[in-house]
C-alpha cells in the first residue's frame, strides 16, 4: 500500500472529526464521506485547478508545459503544487481559517494536496515531488501575536505527518514586519518582502516544501525560495491550497 493509500484514510478521518458535519456552503448535512466541511454536491462543484498546469508556477498553461513567464524569468522555486483556484467558494474557506480561527479546515486543506501530489506523482512527465522537509510560510512574530497561530503552519502540521518528513518550524524567520502583500501593486511586492527572511539552518542539498495557503503573484514565496537556495537547498517546491489566476 502506497504513502498515500495509508495517509488519506487518516487525515480523511480527522478532518471529518473535527469539521461540523453541516455543509459550509449550502448548509445541507455533509454524513462521512471524507468531503467534510462540504456535501457531496458543493464538494463536486469546487474551482479546482486543471491537471495542465505549468509545473514551476502553477497557472494553466496548453498541455501542461511551462509557461513564457517562468522560462523568461525563472524564479527561485522549482515548482508549485495547489489543488483549488482562489474562488467561491475556496476563498471564503481560506479566509475563515485565516481569520475566524476555523483551525480544523486546516487538516482538510491538508488532504486535497494530498490529493493533488497523488495526482502530480503519477503523472510521468511531472518532475519529482518528494521532499526532505516541510516548512510553513513564516509570519511575522507581532502579526502571530495578533492572530494567535499561523495558518501556514496549521496546514504543514497534517502534511508533514501524513509524508512522515521533518516539520522545520523553527528553521526560518520573518524579520522584517511588512505590510500585507495584497494592500499593494503587484510590482510593489517584490520590495515589500526583499531579504524579509532568515533562514538559520544548512539546507545543503535538501529539497525543501514551503506551505501557505495562497499563491497569488508568488512573490512572498520566491523571496523565500531564494534565502532557502542562499542556505543551500537544492530544491523548492510550493505546497499551497489555492492559486489565483490572472486575470
Amino acid at each position: 500500500m502506497s504513502i498515500f493509500a495509508t495517509t488519506f484514510s487518516t487525515v480523511t478521518r480527522v478532518a471529518t472529526a473535527l469539521l461540523a458535519q453541516d455543509c459550509y456552503v449550502c448548509g445541507d448535512q455533509c454524513g462521512n464521506d471524507g468531503n467534510a466541511p462540504l456535501c457531496a454536491a458543493c464538494a463536486s462543484a469546487l474551482p479546482r485547478l486543471p491537471t495542465a498546469c505549468c509545473p514551476v508556477c502553477a497557472l494553466p498553461t496548453t498541455d501542461g508545459a511551462t509557461c513564457g513567464q517562468c522560462l523568461k524569468d525563472p524564479p527561485h522555486y522549482d515548482a508549485t503544487v495547489a489543488p483549488f483556484v482562489y474562488a467561491f467558494p475556496i476563498e471564503h474557506l481560506v479566509q475563515a481559517l485565516k481569520y475566524q480561527s476555523r483551525l480544523p479546515l486546516a487538516a482538510w486543506f491538508a488532504l486535497a494536496l494530498l490529493k493533488r501530489l497523488k495526482e502530480k506523482t503519477e503523472q510521468s512527465e511531472q518532475a519529482p515531488l518528494g521532499v526532505d522537509c516541510i516548512m510553513p510560510l513564516p509570519l511575522h512574530a507581532l502579526r502571530l501575536k495578533q492572530r494567535g497561530y499561523n495558518q501556514a503552519m496549521e496546514i504543514a502540521r497534517p502534511l508533514a505527518n501524513a509524508l512522515a518528513v521533518p516539520l522545520l518550524w523553527e528553521a526560518c524567520l520573518r524579520e522584517r514586519h511588512t505590510v500585507p502583500q495584497t494592500s499593494l501593486p503587484w510590482k510593489a511586492r517584490g520590495k515589500n518582502v526583499r531579504d524579509a527572511f532568515h533562514c538559520q539552518i544548512d539546507l545543503t542539498g535538501k529539497t525543501v516544501a514551503v506551505v501557505d495557503d495562497v499563491m497569488t503573484t508568488g512573490t512572498t514565496l520566491n523571496e523565500l525560495a531564494r534565502t532557502l537556495k542562499k542556505h543551500g537547498a537544492a530544491r523548492v517546491i510550493n505546497y499551497v491550497v489555492a492559486r489565483t489566476l490572472k486575470q
